[in-house]
């Protein structure tokens, strides 16, 4: 097992320490005494067999669930000490989402699912910034549009710019390819790649697939609950064999 990474905590997009999670008054366990931190800037994947908590992973690192035991900081802000409310607004302002299933709002415009969590926030665009997001995307000539009217690859880049919007501190992406054909999910992911690489964006993308997991920076491996292996500059044929002895 590789010892957990350490960084200067301005070097830190989000850190674990020491985090537990279980269920069922404790039969379960889904996480079990993880420590990582991920530096901004950069570009994770998470892989693991199913049931290996990488999902339960990405729910306490980026709020949406509270560890049993343990700390998770987004910088400095332990997010264990917020209250409910303060932690739906570190979420909207702080962190963006981008899922399988591209979570977008039917009646609203692709220009109006964009900017949402602004809108949520009581918050107008930025015009350069949102307008350098829709061209980065391929939305620019679409903001009027309705999601039926999209392809599934087409929505699940709303659902990228929507996660960029605003400029958020660390973008979780939970299996953002799973539902495309693999051309479709290349260019979600080169998205994604680019976000870091041009925009110094820190991504977080939990997958199952290896040619996914290929364009991140590192590939952090979790079997039964725990960090296992890391695997930095990976190659698809690399993950794959690691993936294989998990």
């Amino acid at each position: 097992m590789t010892a957990p990474n350490t960084l200067a905590a301005t070097g830190t997009a989000v850190s674990l320490e020491r985090v537990t999670k279980s269920y069922d008054r404790g039969r379960v366990t889904a996480l079990d005494n993880v420590s990582w931190a991920f530096r901004r800037g950069t570009f994770t994947a998470i892989m693991g067999a199913s049931g290996s908590g990488k999902s339960t992973f990405l729910h306490c690192a980026s709020g949406l669930d509270r560890p049993s035991s343990g700390t998770v900081r987004l910088g400095e802000t332990d997010l264990g000490a917020l209250k409910e409310t303060e932690l739906t607004r570190l979420r909207r302002d702080r962190v963006g989402f981008v899922f399988q299933g591209y979570n977008l709002v039917p009646s609203m415009t692709v220009e109006r699912n964009i900017t949402l969590p602004l809108s949520l926030g009581g918050r107008r665009a930025d015009r350069g910034w949102f307008s350098e997001v829709v061209h980065r995307v391929g939305m620019a000539e679409r903001l009027g549009t309705k999601p039926s009217q999209l392809s599934g690859g087409q929505q699940q880049r709303v659902a990228v710019a929507r996660a960029l919007v605003t400029r958020p501190e660390i973008v979780f992406a939970d299996e953002p390819t799973a539902a495309l054909d693999p051309r479709t999910a290349g260019h979600v992911l080169r998205l994604l790649r680019e976000a870091v690489d041009a925009t110094g964006q820190t991504v977080v993308l939990v997958t199952h697939d290896p040619a996914a997991a290929a364009w991140a920076d590192s590939v952090v491996f979790l079997s039964e609950g725990r960090i296992v292996d890391e695997l930095p500059r990976p190659t698809a044929s690399a993950v794959l064999t690691r993936w294989e002895t998990l």
